[in-house]
């Protein structure tokens, strides 16, 4: 049974709200148990502060500047990622040549790319690009090489035996048939790109969401360091989910099946009752039967 979408609505923000009031008793009545919530601020005063945030420009100015990273960053590792994972899975050259280097490459941190960035790039806005790009790449290349070499080749076959040509064939078949699949490395590759948005403005001395978030942590206040962190993770759900949004619409051809409880996809409901089925089919098959019968006693006759 599922339910309908204003109770689940309800159960979301009935959820968030213990959350918070939880939050609120544990750090007002500086509770020390194993966890030193004593060292916490409290929800309402994450809340002042960031009351106080919004109703200065520094604040949107951070945020511009973020989300101006971020997308450019995002931008060139979807068409990068989306291209290489591609050639590495469609050619054994490719894979030789490039795999070895990604393969190394892919283990490291984004935080260990910041020396990289300030002795490569001239500026620190394309140092901060390249490791948000640097992060959200990897992801976007594993989902693309994995869901093109799953493809079923039948269909590129078919389409070859019709004369199409390798581009014909990457158009109508790869592309198409790997999108889910990118748009999952996607929507993991944007979110990897807000978690990594600290590391990547660190290099830079004026402005950003990770940045100044670093700051309040350096001169201990505490409540900017929460309403930085809760500012990141905001904008990173509704970026995957805007990406989610697009990655639906594109792929609205694939058949969807309902959520249920247990992991189970929901079934229809056959037109036709069990038991009339049963008695329908018992119907149609004493007749087929009874001729059977008499199509052998007919020929016994003939014998005789």
């Amino acid at each position: 049974m599922t339910r309908p979408p204003v109770a689940r609505y309800a159960l979301r923000t009935a959820s968030l709200v213990v959350f918070l009031g939880l939050w609120q008793l544990l750090t007002s009545q500086k509770v020390d148990l194993w966890l030193r919530f004593s060292q916490f601020p409290t929800a309402t005063d994450v809340a002042r502060a960031f009351a106080d945030r919004i109703s200065g420009s520094d604040y949107w100015t951070d945020l511009t500047d973020s989300l101006t990273r971020i997308l450019t960053g995002f931008a060139l590792a979807a068409v990068l990622g989306v291209a290489t994972g591609v050639l590495v899975a469609r050619s054994r050259l490719a894979e030789d040549l490039l795999g070895p280097v990604l393969e190394v490459i892919r283990p490291i941190p984004a935080i260990a790319l910041v020396p990289v960035a300030i002795l490569l790039f001239p500026s620190n806005e394309q140092g901060i690009v390249f490791i948000t790009c640097a992060a959200a790449f990897f992801p976007v290349l594993v989902s693309t090489r994995h869901a093109v070499r799953a493809l079923t080749p039948v269909w590129e076959e078919a389409v070859r035996t019709m004369g199409g040509s390798r581009l014909r064939i990457l158009g109508s078949v790869v592309l198409p048939g790997a999108l889910p699949g990118i748009f999952g490395g996607l929507s993991v590759g944007i979110g990897v790109s807000w978690i990594c948005v600290i590391s990547a403005e660190m290099i830079s001395g004026q402005y950003g969401v990770g940045y100044r978030t670093w700051q309040d942590y350096t001169v201990v206040d505490y409540p900017g360091v929460f309403v930085g962190m809760v500012t990141i993770g905001v904008l990173g759900w509704v970026t995957s989910t805007a990406v989610e949004l697009v990655g639906r619409r594109l792929t609205r051809w694939l058949p969807r099946t309902s959520y249920v409880p247990g992991g189970r996809a929901r079934v229809p409901r056959p037109a036709v009752a069990p038991v009339r089925a049963e008695r329908d089919a018992e119907h149609h098959t004493q007749p087929e039967q009874q001729g059977h019968k008499n199509t052998k006693e007919a020929g016994h006759e003939h014998l005789v």
